[in-house]
């Protein structure tokens, strides 16, 4: 897979920085956000150059967390009070995207 450019790396890596504490955007809400469709490319930007900003607040467009990192996101989404919804057993969460989306100006 081709990596994508510097502009729309420091693109993606500005809107998320920018989501405040408690809100979530999809992969595809960040890619609108900087008037793309590339929300495959928003989490490869996330995977390759996400450590340095709040990674947990770019969620699956179904609310999940991003993959593998389910633990250490539930730590963050507690400590911020996001919204989340849980399984009827209990063990797995989703953020409540309806409570908790962040829409940028």
């Amino acid at each position: 897979m081709p990596q994508p450019n510097e502009d729309f790396v420091g693109a993606v890596l500005e809107v998320v920085a920018s989501i405040p504490e408690g809100r979530v955007m999809s992969y595809g809400d960040v890619a609108a956000a900087i008037g793309s469709r590339a929300a495959r490319g928003v989490g490869q930007v996330m995977a390759y150059y996400g450590s340095d900003v709040p990674w947990w607040r770019v969620v699956r467009a179904s609310g999940h967390p991003p993959q593998c990192h389910e633990g250490r996101a539930l730590e963050f989404y507690r400590a911020e009070g996001t919204p989340l919804v849980w399984s009827r057993d209990g063990h797995v969460f989703r953020v409540d995207l309806a409570r908790a989306r962040h829409a940028p100006d």
